[in-house]
C-alpha cells in the first residue's frame, strides 16, 4: 500500500481540524491571557502525538528487519500496512507541531528558527535536536516511499536512520519542554524499551551466523556423461 501526496495533504489537513476542535474544547479562548497560549498548548500536544506515534512506527519496523522475522514470525504482511501508516500520520502531527511552534510568537521559535539548527532563541541546543530529528525522519520516509530512484543496498542503509530518529525526537521531548519532567516517566516508558529493541536486533543480526554462499558454477549439476573424477571436481 502506498500512500499519495494528495491523500497525505487530506490526512495532514483532518489532523489539523482534529486539533484545532479539540484545542478550542478544552482551552475556549475565555479572556486573552489563554488565547495567548492556545497555539502552544496544541502545538506541544501534536509534538507529543508525532513522538509516540513514532515510536509505534520504530517499534513495528524493528519487528519487521528482525532477522527472525522472515523464518519464524512471518509478521511482515499483517504489520507492513500499519508501519506505513504510521508514517502518514506521524508526518502529519509532525508538520502541525513544527508549523504552529514556527508561527506562535508565544513560542519564541520562528520559521528561520524551526529550520535552521541552532538559529532559535528558546533553548537552542534541544530545538536544533528536533530539527535534526526532523531531517533524519523525512529522508527515511522519502528514501522509503522511492525505493527504486536509489542505488542498490542503499535504501536500507538509509533506512536505519530512523532510530537516530527516533534517539533525537526522544532527546527533543525531554529537553525542550516546559513539562518534560512532568511527562519523563512516559517518555521512559516508550523509550526505554524501542531503543532496548534496537540493541536487540543489532545484537540478533550480529551473532547470526553467516550463511555460507556457494559459487553459482559449484550449484550446478555436472553433465550426464561426465566420470568419477570429473564429477567431484
Amino acid at each position: 500500500m502506498r500512500v499519495s501526496p494528495t491523500v497525505l495533504a487530506v490526512i495532514g489537513g483532518l489532523a489539523a481540524l482534529v486539533a484545532l476542535a479539540i484545542t478550542d474544547r478544552l482551552l475556549p479562548a475565555s479572556d486573552p491571557g489563554v488565547a495567548q497560549v492556545r497555539p502552544w498548548v496544541a502545538a506541544r500536544a501534536m509534538g507529543v502525538t508525532a513522538y509516540l506515534l513514532l515510536a509505534v512506527e520504530v517499534a513495528l519496523g524493528l519487528v519487521l528487519s528482525h532477522p527472525r522475522n522472515t523464518a519464524e514470525w512471518r509478521l511482515t504482511k499483517s504489520l507492513f500496512p500499519w508501519h506505513e501508516l504510521l508514517t502518514v500520520f506521524t508526518a502529519a502531527f509532525l508538520a502541525l507541531h513544527s508549523v504552529l511552534l514556527a508561527v506562535d510568537p508565544y513560542a519564541g521559535v520562528g520559521v528561520a528558527d524551526a529550520l535552521v539548527p541552532g538559529l532559535s532563541g528558546y533553548r537552542p541546543p534541544a530545538i536544533a535536536i528536533g530539527t535534526i530529528a526532523s531531517y533524519a525522519f523525512i529522508v527515511t520516509a522519502v528514501s522509503a516511499k522511492w525505493t527504486k530512484l536509489l542505488p542498490s543496498g542503499w535504501w536500507l542503509r538509509i533506512h536505519r536512520l530512523a532510530a537516530l530518529a527516533f534517539l533525537l525526537a526522544w532527546l527533543h521531548a525531554v529537553l525542550a519542554g516546559t513539562d518534560g519532567g512532568a511527562l519523563l516517566p512516559l517518555y521512559l516508558a516508550t523509550g526505554v524499551p524501542v531503543l532496548a529493541g534496537v540493541a536487540h536486533r543489532w545484537w540478533t543480526a550480529k551473532a547470526r551466523p553467516a550463511r555460507r554462499v556457494v559459487p553459482a558454477a559449484a550449484s550446478r549439476p555436472a553433465p550426464a556423461h561426465a566420470s568419477g573424477p570429473e564429477v567431484a571436481r
